[in-house]
């Protein structure tokens, strides 16, 4: 039997992207690199000369000599040094974060899940959009794998396997010596199943709780899965994303597509529904904001439940636009004060996002556009009014 490990990859992805967000903004550049380390066609990875190329163009906006063009040179050196060195050839994407005038702040992750494509932010802070939009592209998610006599309990986050669990039925035969009356083999038969539908059930709980899980994939002998759904507490019940068919014994990279799959189709078909109940509320004065500004305002109150916002804003919204200064960032001017009431520049998408994650709101990113167009790709759920 295979366990979670004591630290698993996703909550290793947790405890640094709380040390990202506890970042204090800083006059210095702060280095924000996604890297899609996928393979080309003939096995090489191909971001060197992105690499090359972006970090000359940004290291001639410092001037020579200057705080920053050090504390940069120095985080591009250490930059290239962990790419040639330290990442892994299973890696799939890289996010690295650096500001060596911030006593030496560095962080790096290697993941599993494919960065769409490279991209390199120069900022006062880490730009987490697209951690932000990974974590809910892969979530966590726990896959009960089962026929009529045994089990597998998967766990999987950022497109990898986290842990596995089996769980053994007791198998009924006959025997000769003596034999077993139909009804009597039956009987033990249906007790046995009972049996091994509650040890998979208790399993999936335990690993649920423990976990912090919050969707579920029910998979298997289509003679079984009807069963299991019949005995699924309600708070395991409510956590199913969809019911599959699908063999116990199949490979564990089968399960992983079968299963990530149902979340995805899963994903796509709430989407629509959290946007028509965000609307509903919004239209009620209930719970709920639409748009940039009332968004804002909520999350620097610590209002937000849950951020909806379009998967396409940040390409909307390229470039630095100004908001009030108490909504943003709190950046030093040269002289170390923050004290000023004037409009800050801001990146509008990845401020949304950092402002969720630091007052612990949900982020749900929808992917069709057209959704959240009319209130330029954000709403939220409230906590309260």
């Amino acid at each position: 039997m295979a366990t979670l490990p004591d630290v698993t990859p996703a909550q290793q992805f947790e405890e640094q992207f709380q040390r990202l967000l506890d970042f204090e903004p800083t006059t210095l550049p702060v280095i924000s690199l996604y890297l899609n380390a996928q393979p080309d066609t003939h096995g090489r990875d191909n971001f060197e000369g992105f690499v090359n190329r972006e970090f000359a163009s940004r290291a001639r906006t410092f001037p020579a000599g200057s705080a920053e063009a050090e504390s940069f040179r120095r985080d591009t050196a250490k930059i290239r040094d962990y790419i040639e060195n330290q990442l892994k050839p299973s890696a799939n994407g890289v996010a690295i974060f650096a500001c060596s005038g911030a006593n030496d702040f560095f962080e790096a992750l290697q993941l599993n899940a494919p960065v769409d494509e490279h991209r390199l932010y120069v900022y006062n802070q880490p730009h987490l959009y697209h951690l932000a939009r990974l974590d809910d592209e892969y979530p966590r998610y726990a896959a009960l794998v089962t026929d009529a006599n045994s089990a597998r309990i998967f766990v999987f986050g950022l497109g990898e396997k986290l842990g596995t669990e089996a769980v053994k039925g007791k198998k009924m035969q006959r025997v000769k010596v003596g034999g077993w009356s139909q009804a009597r083999y039956q009987r033990r038969v249906q007790n046995a199943a009972r049996d091994h539908v509650k040890e998979a059930i208790d399993a999936l709980d335990r690993i649920v709780r423990e976990e912090n899980i919050k969707l579920i994939v029910i998979a298997g002998d289509p003679s079984i899965v009807p069963v299991i759904r019949e005995q699924l507490p309600k708070h395991l019940e409510d956590k199913v994303a969809e019911t599959i068919r699908l063999g116990n014994k199949a490979p564990d990279a089968e399960i992983f597509e079968a299963t990530f799959e149902a979340i995805r189709q899963q994903d796509a078909a709430t989407d629509a529904d959290k946007v028509n109940r965000m609307f509903e509320y919004y239209r009620a004065g209930g719970l709920a904001v639409a748009g940039q500004q009332e968004t804002l305002e909520a999350l620097a109150n610590g209002q937000v439940d849950e951020l909806l916002i379009s998967a396409s804003l940040e390409r909307t919204h390229e470039a630095e636009e100004p908001v009030d200064a108490i909504l943003a960032p709190e950046i030093p001017d040269a002289a170390g004060s923050t004290a000023t009431d004037d409009p800050r520049p801001v990146l509008i998408a990845d401020l949304l996002v950092t402002k969720a994650k630091q007052t612990a709101a949900n982020v749900s990113f929808i992917e069709d556009a057209g959704l959240l167009a009319s209130v330029d790709g954000v709403g939220a759920f409230l906590r309260w009014r």
